[in-house]
């Protein structure tokens, strides 16, 4: 009652010459339409007692900001940080892509471009597309492993002319785990799912409306290992499963 008083006087101040819009014989008297034609010295003198608009009673309040500094930088938040056990939910180990962009390689590109684009980007795998759609996927182990030598000695080409397509994984021959199946399932589940199918890596979807498949996560074996507190820097599959099995005591 007292505001309304307050504010009640503040627009009778107004100057003759200065049309006041809220005299028009309206019932209903807005608040804030009554603070934007207030002289300054009345805001200053309303505000200053019962705070700005939005710290009235029922309102939002306004979050103290400051300047940002000259030298701030930024990064994305390092899923790594989170620690997980065999027994953890499968989802604290997977890439969401629904949250983080996928980084993405085009099949023509070379493979040393596609090993400096992991280094930036600290990752060991790469999504393999076009405008259009999604081709397959590239990893760490064929760019490094035994698949480039192969190449250059049957069709006497220089390793630096290998293309990621020659090496990628193609999306027919990827194996996929529906995000139903993953909700309930542990950290222990994909690691054994992994080793039976001899892979680093596997993809999450789901099924949308009409039957289309969405890839909404990936899973990658040293990332797993990272998150068990496991220091992986090899490409040997074999060596990487052994040392988690190990941590694990299986």
């Amino acid at each position: 009652m007292q505001l309304e008083q307050e504010i009640h006087a503040a627009t009778e101040s107004f100057s003759p010459d200065t049309p006041n819009p809220l005299s028009g014989g309206r019932g209903h008297k807005d608040h804030f339409l009554k603070l934007m034609w207030f002289q300054p010295s009345k805001v200053a003198e309303v505000s200053s007692k019962y705070g700005t608009p939005a710290h009235l009673p029922g309102r939002f309040r306004v979050l103290r900001q400051s300047k940002l500094a000259t030298n701030a930088g930024y990064h994305l938040v390092d899923q790594d940080d989170t620690r997980v056990s065999a027994e953890s939910s499968a989802l604290d180990v997977m890439t969401d892509l629904r949250r983080v962009v996928a980084v993405t390689i085009a099949p023509s590109a070379f493979i040393e471009k596609a090993n400096q684009t992991m280094i930036v980007h600290r990752v060991r795998a790469l999504f393999v597309g076009d405008d259009l759609r999604f081709l397959g996927i590239v990893t760490a182990s064929d760019i490094l492993g035994e698949k480039p030598v192969q190449i250059t000695q049957q069709r006497g080409i220089h390793h630096d002319e290998v293309l990621v397509r020659d090496v990628m994984t193609p999306a027919d021959r990827l194996e996929v785990i529906d995000m139903s199946e993953l909700r309930a399932a542990r950290v222990g589940d994909v690691v054994e799912t992994l080793k039976r199918a001899g892979r680093q890596h596997a993809l999450a979807v789901h099924q949308a409306s009409g039957g289309r498949q969405w890839i909404t996560g990936i899973f990658s074996l040293t990332q797993i290992a990272r998150q068990m507190g496991i220091a992986i820097e090899a490409t040997d599959i074999g060596r990487t499963f052994a040392e988690i099995e190990a941590a694990i005591g299986w």
